[in-house]
This record gives C-alpha cells, sequence and structure tokens, in this order.
C-alpha cells in the first residue's frame, strides 16, 4: 500500500475531529457585547451541543459489527469566540479568537479535556477591501460546508474512520461531498462588492507535506498554498440565489530525488437558491493530489497526483419553528484517502425544531456506505439515529 501513514489517517478523528461551519452557526446566534465605548467592541459567542446516538455498525469482516449507544456532540463541536473591534481613523480592526472542546473524554483520559484555537486572527479593513492575518478556515471548499443544510446535525460517524467510538465530532458530510477546509495559518484579502452580491477572496496559505517524507529525505515546498474564492448573490424569480467557485494550487518536492513530486489542485463549486420557506442546495468538488477528507493534508499522509470529486445534493422545507432537512453525498476517491480506492456515501434525514433564538432541538437519521474492493478491509454500512438539543449565543 502506497499510503505508510495510513493508521493516523484512521485516528485522526479522536483528536482533530472536524469543526466547522463557525461563520454560519455564528451569524444566527446573537453574540453578548461585553464592551462598545470609544469606537471599540468586545464581544463574545458561543455553541454548546450534546446528541444520544445509537449507531447499528457492519463492517468488512463481521468482527467490528455491533450496536453501539454513545452520548456525545453532533457535526459542530462546541466552542466559545471573543471578537475585539476598533475604528482607527480610516482604518477598521478586527480581531477573533475561538476555542473548541470535545465533551467526551472521561473514558481514556479522565477530564483531560481536549482545547484547541482553531481560529486566531486579525483583520484590518478599509474602503479597499479587508486584509486577514492569523489562522482561520481555508477557502477551498469552505462555502461548500459552510451551507450544509445538516451543520447543526450529526451526519455520518464512520466506525472505518474511528469515528462511532471517537472522542470528537461526527464528521457530517466530510468525505461523502466536500474535503474539510482545515483551520490554517494564512494571508487573506477579501474585497469589498466588486458590484451588488460579488465578493472575491485570494490567500497564500502554509504549505502542507504530501509526498513521501522519508528517512533520506525531507519534503519541502518552493511557494505557498494558494486558495481563493468568488462567490456571487442575487436575486431571481422571487428567488435569493448564492453561488460560488473555489480553489487550491499548491506543489510538493522532495530533496530525495527518488522521491515524486506531488501538485495538489482543487476546485470547488455550488449553488443555493431559498424562496419562501424551500432551500435547494447542491455543491461539488473536483481534486488532485488532495486527500479526500482534509484540505491541509492532515496526519501527511503520502499522497499520489490521482483524483478524487464529489458532489452533495440537499433541500429543505421550513415552516413556523420547523425544518425538515433532506440530504445525499458521494465522494469517489482513487486511493488517497485510505490508501485504496473506494466511493463513500451518505444519506441523511433531520428534523429541527426551533424553541428559541438560543435553543434548538434535533433529530436525525443517518446511513453511512463505504463501497471498496473485497479484502481491503474499508467495506462498511453504518446506520446512525441521532437526537440531541443546541445551544448558543
Amino acid at each position: 500500500m502506497h499510503n505508510n501513514k495510513i493508521a493516523n489517517t484512521r485516528f485522526l478523528p479522536l483528536a482533530l475531529t472536524t469543526a466547522v461551519a463557525l461563520l454560519t452557526a455564528q451569524q444566527a446566534a446573537a453574540e453578548i457585547v461585553l464592551y462598545d465605548q470609544d469606537d471599540t467592541t468586545f464581544s463574545t459567542d458561543g455553541y454548546i451541543n450534546a446528541f444520544y446516538v445509537n449507531s447499528d455498525v457492519d463492517r468488512e469482516g463481521e468482527q467490528f459489527d455491533r450496536r453501539q449507544s454513545r452520548v456525545k456532540m453532533g457535526f459542530l463541536p462546541n466552542w466559545i469566540g471573543f471578537n475585539f473591534g476598533k475604528q482607527m481613523d480610516d482604518l477598521k480592526l478586527g480581531g477573533r479568537s475561538s476555542f473548541w472542546v470535545t465533551i467526551n473524554d472521561s473514558e481514556t483520559n479522565g477530564t483531560d479535556t481536549a482545547i484547541d484555537v482553531r481560529q486566531f486572527y486579525g483583520t484590518v479593513a478599509g474602503e479597499w477591501g479587508e486584509v486577514l492575518v492569523g489562522k482561520d478556515f481555508g477557502l477551498f471548499s469552505r462555502s461548500n460546508i459552510f451551507l450544509d443544510e445538516l451543520l447543526a446535525g450529526y451526519g455520518n460517524v464512520s466506525d472505518t474512520l474511528g469515528l462511532v467510538d471517537g472522542t470528537g465530532v461526527s464528521f457530517g458530510n466530510i468525505g461523502t461531498g466536500y474535503p474539510y477546509p482545515f483551520p490554517t495559518s494564512q494571508i487573506t484579502y477579501r474585497n469589498n462588492n466588486l458590484a451588488e452580491g460579488l465578493r472575491f477572496a485570494v490567500g497564500i496559505m502554509d504549505p502542507v507535506d504530501t509526498n513521501d517524507d522519508s528517512a533520506v529525505g525531507k519534503s519541502y515546498q518552493e511557494e505557498p498554498r494558494f486558495e481563493s474564492e468568488v462567490s456571487y448573490q442575487f436575486d431571481l424569480g422571487g428567488a435569493t440565489v448564492y453561488s460560488w467557485l473555489n480553489g487550491a494550487y499548491q506543489t510538493s518536492e522532495n530533496t530525495d530525488n527518488s522521491v515524486d513530486s506531488v501538485t495538489s489542485q482543487g476546485l470547488g463549486y455550488g449553488v443555493q437558491a431559498k424562496l419562501a420557506g424551500f432551500s435547494v442546495t447542491a455543491s461539488g468538488f473536483q481534486a488532485e493530489g488532495i486527500n479526500p477528507f482534509f484540505t491541509n493534508n492532515a496526519g501527511e499522509a503520502t499522497l499520489r497526483e490521482i483524483d478524487s470529486d464529489g458532489y452533495l445534493l440537499q433541500g429543505s422545507y421550513t415552516w413556523g419553528k420547523n425544518r425538515l432537512a433532506l440530504s445525499y453525498g458521494e465522494t469517489s476517491d482513487e486511493g488517497n484517502g485510505l490508501g485504496s480506492a473506494a466511493d463513500y456515501e451518505t444519506r441523511g434525514v433531520a428534523y429541527f425544531r426551533t424553541i428559541n433564538d438560543n435553543l434548538k432541538l434535533v433529530a436525525e437519521y443517518n446511513q453511512y456506505q463505504i463501497d471498496a474492493s473485497e479484502g481491503s478491509g474499508l467495506g462498511e454500512d453504518t446506520d446512525t439515529f441521532a437526537v440531541g438539543a443546541v445551544m448558543s449565543w
């Protein structure tokens, strides 16, 4: 098997998991302003959720087959965030730090709760646009995941990926429709509207090792990773339509001449239309030399210049304080994810009940499947039911 770091990839969910879609969830909740004087603001926001989860696991080999109950976080982990803003003449200075925590820490490590910082950045804005410096989510696949209809739900919990018994979150539709735009250090420029509804962002990101970092050689990158996104929002026939296109490019070389260089390039796209209580979302991606689960190749799996692609189709209807969402996602990977070619698929239906501006109840049923060659050890069918509560401010 070409991927000599496959074990690290499978256990990544235990420590890294997936903190996604902060911006969408954050905008839906009212932040608490702690200070607002002399053109200076300081505020906080947060998110807390827990689910009762029951998963029926059917994997190749039968020794893993079981029905497992858990009390876990959903697709989004729990966080607390702090925001800073100050007007200085013609410049608006801003900053954000967010701290993400797992609630599942009692079995193997006592109360040693994992806390990680997934956002820690500053911004400088003016009439010319905005520059972000620091750590934030990437641009490639960003809108694909931020506009997922099941963000506040649960999503897939692949046992092959270590999610059923993991101490972190579920994967939502990561790996079954889009890769996760991992938080990374970056310098990113965003424009003010070029025209009504048109926006773009371009950034340089800290590059990542993608080829074999062997004992006698060293992976290196002469240039940073480049990422960008263009979005356009407009009204059509009474509907509000949001469309986007994003991408990434990077080359990784090695001081060992026998190790091939790897050029990684990806393209993400999508459209979401909302009319009255209806919402329809279609998105997808195509990539070469990219881990189909994590855009930053977390775990440093040895990649090849082979393809992966996926798509996500979703619809929802909202009436009163109720929302019903349907979701289908699929990713086909030639082997960069787990070392062998496989198709990853998830189907889900979720019901959301809004109690008030800060409390929401969720019930969800999800079917997850890995279709791989017999004997690879990757074949899986896992059905999951989850019910829980989400609080935000």
